[in-house]
């Protein structure tokens, strides 16, 4: 009998118990294993992939991240962690599994991703257009120790100020994400507030730092101005002796300077692209850094 193409292999919905089969992949190709990353897109998302005709874990994968209410259906889905096994590299095996996500799965929804220069080609053949661009940033964050940034006061987040940050993360967001948001606390290593300090309970602006391997990754970083989002960096820096990472949108020139100034250094820039929509929802000048590419 003759064994199906490769192409042609079903494609299953992922779980949280493929968790480490994923993290492998990600270690065949080359990148972080990221279990933790892994497990909170598995847990709030929905992963697709391809058992290996070898019977050695995946040969490929994704996940998709779907936001808006459940009245309305999803009004935007993130495609992230796109990997194929070395081993099947080059044989279609990414095209097929993209297809199929974007016209199967997916048909109608309007979807974004962000891309390295290698996966952009495939993508624009599948109708998603560069909308906008991030850079990747890491390194040992130093203290700017001229004074404090802005005039909002930030602190821990506590369990009350959660209807807060929901309600501030779906205006700049543009689309509910309560089911990612929510996991934050469990999530993340730091979720900090800044509040006005006229007292009304306004809320600046919000900060998560979450650990990646030997990183803390900022994000999400929502903030009303460039000062605030620099407290709120600032504060989530003084409270680990991490390298920190982050990906900012390349429109938030001021802050890209000082973060470098403050000893971070570009690694990489990943398109952010569309498809079905001309460009993401929302308020891009108070949305710096997204919780994870992967994620949108």
């Amino acid at each position: 009998m003759t064994p199906p193409h490769i192409t042609d292999l079903p494609i299953r919905a992922l779980s949280v118990d493929d968790l480490h089969r994923c993290a492998d992949l990600s270690e065949d190709r080359g990148w972080l294993r990221e279990d933790h990353k892994w497990g909170l897109l598995l847990a709030a998302g929905n992963g697709y992939g391809i058992d290996a005709p070898d019977g050695q874990g995946l040969a490929a994968a994704c996940v998709v991240t779907r936001y808006g209410s459940a009245s309305t259906g999803p009004g935007l889905a993130a495609i992230g962690m796109v990997l194929v096994a070395d081993r099947y590299a080059r044989q279609g095996l990414g095209r097929a599994l993209m297809t199929h996500i974007c016209n199967d799965v997916l048909k109608g929804v309007p979807l974004t991703l962000h891309a390295t220069p290698y996966g952009r080609p495939l993508y624009e053949e599948l109708g998603f257009n560069t909308t906008g661009r991030a850079e990747m940033l890491v390194g040992a964050f130093q203290e700017d120790t001229s004074g404090a940034h802005g005039t909002a006061r930030v602190r821990r987040a506590v369990a009350e100020d959660l209807p807060r940050i929901l309600r501030l993360d779906a205006e700049v967001f543009g689309a509910d994400r309560t089911h990612m948001i929510t996991r934050l606390p469990a999530f993340a290593d730091q979720l900090l507030v800044a509040e006005d300090q006229a007292g009304d309970g306004t809320l600046a602006g919000y900060a998560a730092a979450w650990p990646n391997m030997h990183t803390h990754v900022i994000g999400p970083l929502i903030a009303r101005d460039t000062d605030t989002a620099m407290s709120l960096v600032t504060a989530l820096a003084r409270g680990t002796d991490r390298v920190l990472r982050t990906d900012v949108d390349v429109r938030h020139e001021e802050l890209l300077a000082w973060l470098k100034e403050r000893g971070l250094e570009t690694v990489a820039f990943n398109a952010v692209m569309t498809r079905d929509i001309p460009g993401l929802p929302g308020d891009w000048t108070r949305r710096w850094a997204p919780l994870t590419v992967a994620a949108g």
